[in-house]
């Protein structure tokens, strides 16, 4: 505020505004999982709207998009690379003993809690089914 950055200070109050709506409708108080998890779905939101406003030819609007996208990422965890998600891709489907693709479910659920934040789950499927295929 003191900065004087519009911009930025719209796109934390979007945030803080998430956190606690979700904490007023669900009538708890987030820890921080459930914080991460309220930033990833804004995230989400902000791409697929960068992807509409592109294919409109608003690039206008998909630039204010791709500031918030930007301002919502220094608040998450430092990103994992692409060597430590197979890492922990290859232990995940080793202590689960999953031998093929029916059993991506198992491995999902086992690599979730320890990427959460850190990775894309999209991302993260499809290394998914082609290390099971």
């Amino acid at each position: 505020m003191r900065a004087k950055d519009s911009a930025r200070l719209g796109a934390i109050r979007l945030l803080q505004a998430a956190i606690k709506q979700r904490e007023v409708d669900e009538r708890i108080e987030l820890n921080d999982i459930d914080v991460i998890a309220a930033i990833e779905k804004m995230l989400k939101q902000r791409r697929d709207s960068i992807t509409a406003y592109e294919s409109a030819n608003r690039h206008d609007l998909a630039d204010v998009e791709k500031f918030e996208v930007s301002v919502l990422q220094t608040y998450l965890p430092q990103q994992l690379n692409d060597a430590e998600v197979l890492a922990i891709l290859e232990k995940v489907v080793v202590d689960t003993a999953a031998s093929g693709i029916k059993d991506m479910s198992k491995v999902m659920a086992a690599i979730k809690p320890l990427v959460v934040g850190r990775a894309d789950m999209g991302k993260i499927s499809g290394l998914i089914k082609t290390r099971l295929a």
